[in-house]
């Protein structure tokens, strides 16, 4: 038996509680790892409340998490890794517990820290697709709602390292964060479009939404072209025309390969607020929802 956190009905982060499981057997392509981190993403909160319950509903109980990184102890049939790598990746059945399985594992250089590399998979695969999907290329500017987020600050990186001119918006707390990458800073808030015309006399030339705010009208008018918007966190993209991004494939493995190699060469940072037993995770989830989190926050079993 080893230990997992579990939630067995939608609510507050107090439902999330510590419980003996039995470790999961990797099928095929699959490895099971012993977690050394686990990455907590917005999207787990919103599993756990409830609100991605009409989207997709629960079969209780639930380990959450979508990432994690750690040792390889069992390998399941055709997987190209073996027992002893470190590897990262993205989880099948949660990542909040001792043990987790993955599939199609990255391996983790050694000069990697464990939180970082947790930490990578989802906000880096979700900006390395969002960015190819805008097809937005050196030269030209694109917009990053949310740009002090986790998504949002890898997109902010990767954009300046291939030469697009970026306007991120943030709260006014988080604008040196934004500047101190090489974008130029917008407060968010009434008046967003103003100053981004400010910032941006040329104009703009792509969206990439990851605040789901409320500001893709003001966006596709910016752009004057919805199919140059994008958003992961708005549900109402469809009402004005723009494309919601999710998933990953394939090409997010590859995106992770290239993101992996960036943040150990010293071209990626990837900030870490916090980390937290992982008996803790309900203060983690707390803690995020309060908004009291500037950066990644971790569990380590």
């Amino acid at each position: 038996m080893s230990t997992a956190i579990t939630f067995s009905e939608y609510g507050l982060p107090e439902v999330l509680r510590p419980t003996e499981v039995t470790p999961p057997e990797p099928g095929p392509g699959q490895v099971r790892i012993r977690v050394r981190a686990a990455s907590v993403n917005p999207l787990d909160l919103k599993i756990r409340s409830g609100l991605m319950a009409r989207v997709a509903p629960a079969n209780f109980p639930v380990i959450p998490g979508l990432d994690a990184a750690g040792v390889v102890d069992a390998v399941g049939a055709g997987a190209d890794v073996a027992v002893g790598d470190e590897v990262l990746g993205a989880t099948v059945g949660g990542s909040y517990g001792e043990y987790a399985l993955l599939e199609r594992p990255v391996a983790k250089p050694g000069a990697m820290p464990w939180e970082v590399a947790a930490s990578l998979v989802t906000v880096g695969r979700t900006a390395h697709r969002v960015l190819g999907q805008l097809g937005v290329r050196s030269g030209q500017t694109v917009l990053v709602h949310g740009a002090a987020g986790s998504v949002g600050f890898i997109a902010v990186q990767l954009a300046v390292a291939r030469g697009i001119t970026v306007i991120g918006t943030a709260a006014e707390r988080d604008l040196e964060r934004v500047t101190a990458l090489g974008g130029t800073a917008v407060r968010y808030g009434d008046g967003w479009p103003e100053r981004v015309g400010a910032a941006a006399p040329g104009g703009v030339d792509f969206v990439f939404d990851a605040s789901g705010a409320g500001v893709l009208a003001d966006s596709v008018a910016l752009t004057g072209d919805a199919g140059r918007v994008i958003t992961i966190a708005d549900m109402a993209a469809q009402q004005y025309g723009v494309r919601f991004s999710a998933g990953s494939g394939e090409q997010g493995d590859q995106g992770l390969s290239e993101l992996v190699r960036l943040a150990v060469a010293g071209e990626l940072t990837v900030p870490i607020w916090r980390t937290y037993p992982l008996a803790e995770a309900a203060r983690a989830h707390a803690d995020l929802e309060a908004h009291r989190n500037q950066g990644k926050a971790v569990l380590l079993p």
